[in-house]
Parts: structure tokens; sequence; C-alpha cells
């Protein structure tokens, strides 16, 4: 057999000793050859990347045109023209809801602080913690809101979370029966091996900001408004649902909205987000000898095969915007053994609540079927790390988002300007099902640049994360300050909300499968 692609090694060994001292018979080195990709010098995947970033501007050329068609008003002049790195906190403020001199004290104390929040965010981009291990990021945060505010009520640890913490700021005349609720929520989680790879630093920053800027709003003035800010911090987002568990703890029971932004690679005020449930099957058979006498065997790994078959071929039959992904992490112990079990590790996501629920559905009758087939016995396992649901976002409160972005000179684009097959998952998706929320996304990449990669990592930690970081302290402040104070706008919140189905049993979703 000749490569012209293949390198090959082979050698001969001399005799050798083993522990006792006795001699070990020679044997020849085996022999591997290796084979480079046809290729390997090719970005995969680089023409899809091209069709979805065309397809993109094509939105957002639309999306330019609807702009510029109904808005003439000189504050919305174009981005590029308006932005002024460092000193955009001082841009007119909008003065339709009559709370113009507030938003200005917003600006004020996040423009003030904009070198503590920057350390902040740099600090938090050196040491970069996985998941439930960020404890050095959530110390920063609280440290800087005690410095900020002693008198605040701080829980640390909070809701069974080691690092996770519950700030609460409320109005001196507060009631829990005439006023409302509202949280923001940082993450500060990070990726093995890649760092801030999602940009949480900047995400746990935006938080930050905005709670002390409502706080320092209360302090000079307590008239500002009347109602309760809860500051979280939720740790665990990129490999378990730390915001499903603060939930099942309790954080969102007496919640009426919650708020958080996302870095991204362009601004944009909300795109698809996908739920993701984890599943684990494991076939167990009967083992045999695989010469003499495989027919006394039942083979567990022909059923992990068969099962990884049928999720491939069940792909033609869900939604573009679903995902099904799946690792075969056990096959067998050698091969001269029929294999008596194996498993899989299995993904999968789906845009809407209800058709998460389908899939799963089709997935378990596809991993019973293949147990069928095999004669084997199967054990299905779902969510031993908790499920995150697809995101439902808040249009009134959206729509005050985009207008606390404007007033900064940022214009995000309207959802469906990025493809829905760039959706990825988050556990905001379990708060937003649970009470009405936002989750809209602020650039600091260059277009295109992808989340979980080193390259976005690097823009974590550049001026253009700063100045994402303050925009979005002041947005997500904004926002809080409206719910509070704006009656016919939280009366507008909590129609959507059950507009879109109200609150959903999460805990309880999937138990009648």
């Amino acid at each position: 057999m000749t490569d012209a692609n293949a390198q090959g090694t082979a050698a001969h060994t001399q005799p050798t000793s083993d522990n006792s001292g006795r001699t070990v018979p020679n044997r020849p080195a085996a022999t591997t050859r290796h084979y480079d990709a046809p290729d390997a010098d090719c970005v995969r995947g680089s023409e899809y990347s091209e069709i979805l970033a065309l397809e993109t501007e094509q939105r957002k050329r639309a999306a330019e045109h609807r702009r510029k068609r109904g808005h003439k008003h000189p504050d919305h002049a174009h981005p590029e023209q308006e932005r002024s790195h460092g000193k955009h906190h001082g841009h007119r403020l909008d003065d339709d809801s009559g709370l113009a001199h507030i938003r200005r004290d917003l600006a004020e104390s996040v423009a003030t602080r904009a070198d503590s929040l920057t350390a902040i965010l740099k600090a938090i981009h050196a040491h970069p913690e996985t998941a439930y291990e960020e404890y050095f990021a959530s110390r920063t945060l609280v440290d800087a809101v005690r410095e900020a505010h002693p008198n605040l009520s701080v829980e640390y640890p909070a809701f069974g979370l080691d690092t996770a913490f519950k700030v609460e700021l409320a109005s001196a005349d507060y009631d829990p029966a005439k006023h409302r609720t509202i949280a923001i929520l940082s993450e500060y989680d990070a990726l093995p091996g890649i760092g801030h790879g999602c940009g949480h630093n900047v995400i746990a920053v935006s938080g930050l900001g905005a709670f002390l800027a409502l706080a320092d709003a209360l302090a000079t003035g307590p008239e500002a408004f009347s109602g309760r800010v809860l500051y979280y911090g939720t740790p665990a987002e990129e490999s378990d649902a730390g915001k499903e568990l603060m939930a099942r703890a309790g954080a969102f029971e007496q919640v009426d909205a919650a708020i958080m932004v996302h870095p991204y690679f362009i601004d944009v005020a909300d795109q698809a987000w996908l739920g993701r449930r984890e599943c684990r099957v494991t076939y167990t058979g009967v083992s045999a000898h695989a010469s003499s006498h495989p027919f006394m065997g039942r083979n567990a790994l022909d059923a992990a095969n068969l099962a990884y078959q049928g999720l491939g071929l069940l792909r033609q039959q869900i939604p573009g915007s679903d995902r099904i992904h799946a690792i075969i992490d056990h096959g067998g112990d050698a091969p001269n053994l029929i294999p008596a079990s194996a498993s899989l590790h299995i993904n999968i996501r789906s845009k809407h609540a209800p058709t998460l629920r389908a899939l799963s559905r089709r997935v378990e009758e596809v991993l019973r079927g293949a147990a069928l087939m095999a004669g084997v016995s199967a054990e299905v396992t779902w969510d031993s790390s908790p499920m995150t649901m697809p995101v439902r976002t808040n249009r009134p409160l959206l729509k005050r988002w985009v207008s606390a972005q404007r007033s900064v000179g940022r214009h995000p684009y309207p959802p469906g300007t990025v493809s829905d097959t760039l959706a990825a998952s988050t556990d905001f998706g379990n708060v937003s099902l649970r009470v009405p929320g936002i989750h809209p996304l602020i650039q600091i990449a260059p277009e295109g640049t992808g989340m979980h990669t080193v390259e976005f990592a690097h823009c974590a930690d550049t001026p253009a994360a700063v100045d994402a970081a303050l925009d979005a302290a002041f947005g997500l402040a904004s926002v809080a300050l409206d719910f509070l104070i704006d009656d016919k706008l939280a009366q507008a919140v909590r129609a959507d909300f059950e507009a879109s189905g109200g609150a959903v049993d999460v805990e309880g979703y999937f138990s009648d499968m």
C-alpha cells in the first residue's frame, strides 16, 4: 500500500527486561502511517461563512434603509459618524419619558466610574475561571459594590452556589405590593483553554456598571425612582446552567423582569438563542469471544452505531435551526470481545420550547429503536446538567434598550439581521420563560468573528470592549429605570409576556415526555 501523502515508521526493537528482570521477547515496533487531509490548507466551512456574511450584509442594508426612511432626526445619524469613543455618554438623551435628568445622572455615573470599571474588565479577563470556579471574578464584583455603597445588602455566596451573589437596592418607599423589582445579571465564567472567548468579562462589568449607576442615582436623589433592583452574579453559563440552579433556589420568584447583555460581532437587538438538552444513553449487551463464539454475544457497540446513524438520518426531518450533536464516548474494551457496554453523549438544541420537547421525544425513540435492533438494553438519562431553554425576548423592554443605545451613538440592527444558523444557547432562556427579559448583543469584535475562539477572547480586552461595556451599562440602567417608573411600559411588558405564553414551569417542562 502506497500513498504520496502517507508517512510511515517501522523499526525493530532490542530485547528488554520487565520489572522482575525477565527478558521480554523481541517485538517489532508498530507501523504508523499519517495521512494529511486533502484540504488541510483550506479553511473548512469558509464557503458557508461567506454566504452567511452576505446574508447578514443584505439584512443590514435593508435595516439601514428602513431606519433612514423612518428616522430623519440628526440624533439618528449613522453610527460611524456619531461615535466618540471615551466621551459618548455626553450625547443628548431621550426626553420622551420625562426622565432625561435621571438618565443624565446614570450617564454621568458610568462616565465617572469608567476607569474603575475598565480595570475590573481587564482584571477578570486576565484571571479566567471556568464554571463554579469563578472566585476571583465574583469576589471582585462584590468588593466593587461594597466599596461604592457599603450600606447595601450583599449575600455572597448565594442560592447555594459558592460563586453566585445577590445585592439588593431598594428605594426608601419601596413597597412590594405597589412597586416593581427588576434583576440585572452579570456572567463571568470563562472557557477551558480559551479564556474569555465569549466575553463574559464584558457582561460582568456591564451589569456592575448599570447597578452602580442606579445606586448612585438613588443616593444622590432618593426620589429618583421607587422600586427595587437586584444585582445577581450568575456563575457557570458556559458548561452548565447556573441560572437554572439559582431559579430553582428561588432567585426569580419575586422578580418582575430580568435584563442582561452579551458581547458579539455586531450591534443587534436580538437573535435566536436555542434551547439545549443533554442526553446520555448506555447500552448493555452480552460479552463473548469475537472469533470463536460471536453468536453468544449481544453487541452493545452495534446499538451505539445504529443510534449514531439514526440521529444523523433524523437531521433531515428537523428544522434548519435545530441541532443534534453526539459522540460515542465508550465502545468496548478490546476488539476481540463482543462489547457488552457502549454509550453515547448527545446534545440537542431547538429554537422553541415545544420543538425542543418534540425533538427530545424523537431522539429517545431513535435510541430505543437502536437497542431493539441490536437486542440489547438501554438506559437513557436526560439533563444530568440542567437544560437551557430558548430565549423569549420581551419586545417592549427591547425597544427601550434600542432607544437607550441610540442615545449613546449605537444603532442596534433589528432582530433577524443575523441568521438563525449562527444561533447558540444560554441559560438566560431559563430566566426569560419565568419572567419578562431581554438579552441584546453589543459589538466588541470585527464582523464575522466567531465566539468561543481565541480571536474573540482577544477582542474582549480591547478599547472596543471597554466602550461596549460602558454603553451597555448605561443601556441596562436606563431600561431598568424605565421599567420601575413607567407604569404603561410595565403593563406592556406583562401583556407581551403573557401573549408569548406566560410563565413556564421550566423545571417540570419535560416531565411528561
